[in-house]
């Protein structure tokens, strides 16, 4: 068998077989619709806070006022006292305390120490937890600059230095903005690797005979064609309906992106070249899932990690693959700022397309 025929009896195989076909190209489009849903506000809303006035003042009025006006937080319960206020957390009637102290006014004109707000917030859910915290924080600045912002002008002070912080890549600061992009190049290493295993061990389950090396590069080629079209399809049309950053380095991408495919193919036909039947690939890869995710530096940098660990994570193409397209897509890394990367995929295609090559391809 030739070069072309083994290219065009992968789609046909593909096309025909409705577990692989679920699995290299229903699987690739329903994740990415699947995966970000949960994350689709990018940010928490309405949560539960409950606050302990001590003061009773206009200024502890009009914060309290100030933060149930904003959507991030809703205020649920005033406590007459911070244990009563943590029970209502503990009971999980509120996910945060807001503790205006006695003497906060006081503090706010005069500069007196001694009168500073306290949050606490439940950081079970980080996400909550920062974006309560986040909340606080501006209706406390919004009240301060309000009540103080005319008593400072009338005195001809200065105002203070306002800082401002603008996100360079994660511009709305979102979860989801932050997760999808890593684990994009996961899901699409799993779903590519599922078929690859799945498509060469079938061959051996039905007895197919040994191909020849052209035939070995057809199919390598067609399935890395396959790869290449996932990817395009997530980094184009499904980034760009998700909201997700991207489009920063698009011709660096076609050069990431073959590279990323081939290593993944590479290495899925030769985990394939072991298996006994189909169904053992999806037995096999599934559980490594989020090992891999874990191992790709997005939760945990691998600096971080012990040194066996980190050369373990870099036999997956996903962790080359992760760092490149993140750069590319969001950070509009130039090719050479990503050289290392680059020269990891192209080393794990080379070597696990010889390893395949050696166990499926006669002379």
């Amino acid at each position: 068998m030739g070069f072309a025929r083994a290219f065009e009896n992968v789609f046909r195989t593909i096309l025909s077989s409705s577990a692989l076909a679920s699995t290299t190209i229903l699987a690739v489009i329903l994740y990415g619709f699947y995966y970000p849903a949960p994350y689709a506000h990018q940010s928490a809303r309405r949560l539960p806070v409950v606050v302990v006035d001590l003061e009773h003042s206009g200024l502890t009025r009009a914060l309290v006022r100030k933060l149930g006006d904003m959507r991030e937080v809703r205020i649920v319960a005033e406590a007459g006292s911070a244990g009563e206020a943590e029970a209502l957390v503990r009971r999980r009637v509120a996910d945060g305390i807001l503790l205006l102290p006695r003497g906060l006014g006081r503090s706010l004109w005069t500069g007196a120490p001694g009168g500073g707000i306290a949050i606490w917030v439940n950081g079970t859910y980080l996400l909550r937890a920062r974006d309560i915290g986040a909340s606080v924080q501006g209706a406390v600045l919004g009240v301060v600059r309000d009540r103080l912002g005319p008593l400072a002008r009338g005195l001809h002070l200065e105002p203070p230095v306002q800082v401002v912080r603008r996100p360079l890549f994660n511009t709305r600061e979102g979860y989801a903005d932050y997760v999808f992009p890593a684990v994009a190049a996961v899901i699409l290493q799993q779903t590519l690797l599922f078929g690859s295993a799945m498509l060469i061990a079938g061959r051996r389950e039905q007895g197919a005979p040994g191909m020849g090396r052209m035939a070995f590069l057809g199919t390598w080629c067609a399935l890395g064609v396959i790869g290449l079209c996932g990817a395009l399809l997530y980094f184009g049309w499904i980034y760009w309906f998700q909201d997700m950053p991207r489009g920063q380095n698009i011709a660096g991408l076609f050069v990431a992106v073959p590279l990323f495919a081939a290593a993944v193919t590479a290495l899925g036909m030769l985990i394939g070249s072991f298996l006994d039947r189909a169904d053992r690939a999806m037995q096999v890869l599934v559980p490594t899932s989020i090992l891999l995710f874990f191992l790709s530096g997005a939760a945990w940098p691998l600096s971080s990690m012990p040194g066996w660990v980190a050369a373990l994570a870099r036999l997956s193409p996903a962790t080359w693959g992760m760092e490149s397209f993140v750069r590319l897509n969001e950070m509009g890394a130039s090719l050479a700022d990503i050289l290392p990367q680059l020269a990891g995929l192209a080393f794990l295609a080379l070597a696990y397309g010889a390893l395949a090559c050696r166990r499926l391809a006669r002379a």
